[in-house]
């Protein structure tokens, strides 16, 4: 069976070091023995266009991921809300592919749905105006038409519009509406979505039409990395250095639920 890495939220910035040292431990020490790798969203702490790469100092983290194909794994990337602007200039290093938010793919039997996460949020207002205005081709053509010194400095700004703004809100309007989960979920026909932009990792598990379905969160890599793995074990949310299991999902309890939504059609 596929082995399948799932990472997002890493945040890699220059000026932490010891973040992208993490990163590179995890390339090279579970990565590398993985048929796929899919980071949904969010690899850098800010992206100001695949031409300033190298002046900001992310060059080192594609040679990284260059490494994966030497290994035979594929590597498919999601926008976050903070690097939208990332490109095929980019994933061109190491032969990634980019993933529209959301996408859909196939895990054993089962249909998975894969997001950044943010879109969920739809009780932040004023982050889902700014993710509609960020994902305008014509404001990202603008932007990138600006100097690099320039971006750098709207970078800085929105950063620090995003911390102020943050910590105004309450902690129930950053997480995902239950309902709009619900309705993307059934709109695109799936049991199991897998996102990450909250930072809250868990599986949550419940109901939908009767139906059992699930949720799986990714974890932040602010102070260790966390990855979820799937396997001929199944789900597996894990941290690491240290690979500890944080939470569970059997791909027989999937197989059973799914057999009897077949049989039990909503």
């Amino acid at each position: 069976m596929t082995t399948s890495l799932f990472i997002s939220d890493l945040h890699l910035d220059p000026g932490r070091p010891q973040g992208i040292q993490l990163f590179d431990d995890f390339i090279c020490q579970k990565a590398q023995a993985a048929d796929q790798l899919f980071i949904l969203g969010d690899l850098f702490e800010y992206w100001l266009g695949d031409d300033a790469s190298r002046h900001c100092g992310y060059q080192s983290i594609a040679e990284s991921l260059a490494t994966l194909s030497s290994h035979n794994t594929e590597v498919y990337l999601m926008h976050g809300n903070r690097d939208f602007l990332l490109g095929e200039g980019f994933t061109s290093h190491f032969a990634g592919q980019l993933l529209p938010d959301p996408s859909k793919i196939t895990l054993g039997e089962n249909n998975v749905l894969l997001m950044h996460g943010d879109s969920l949020c739809t009780d932040d207002v004023a982050h889902q105006q700014f993710r509609e205005q960020s994902r305008n081709p014509e404001w990202q053509k603008a932007i990138l038409a600006k100097s690099i010194l320039e971006r750098e400095e709207l970078a800085r700004q929105l950063r620090i519009q995003s911390m102020q703004g943050n910590a105004e809100k309450a902690e129930a309007i950053m997480d995902v509406n239950p309902s709009a989960v619900k309705s993307m979920m059934e709109e695109q026909q799936v049991r199991l979505l897998i996102h990450g932009h909250t930072h809250r990792t868990a599986i949550h598990n419940f109901q939908l039409n009767g139906i059992a379905v699930h949720r799986i969160v990714l974890g932040d890599w602010y102070k260790k990395g966390n990855y979820l793995i799937h396997d001929e074990n199944g789900f597996r949310l894990m941290s690491f250095p240290d690979d500890a299991v944080l939470s569970t999902l059997s791909n027989s309890a999937i197989e059973a639920e799914r057999l009897s939504a077949e049989a039990h059609p909503a």
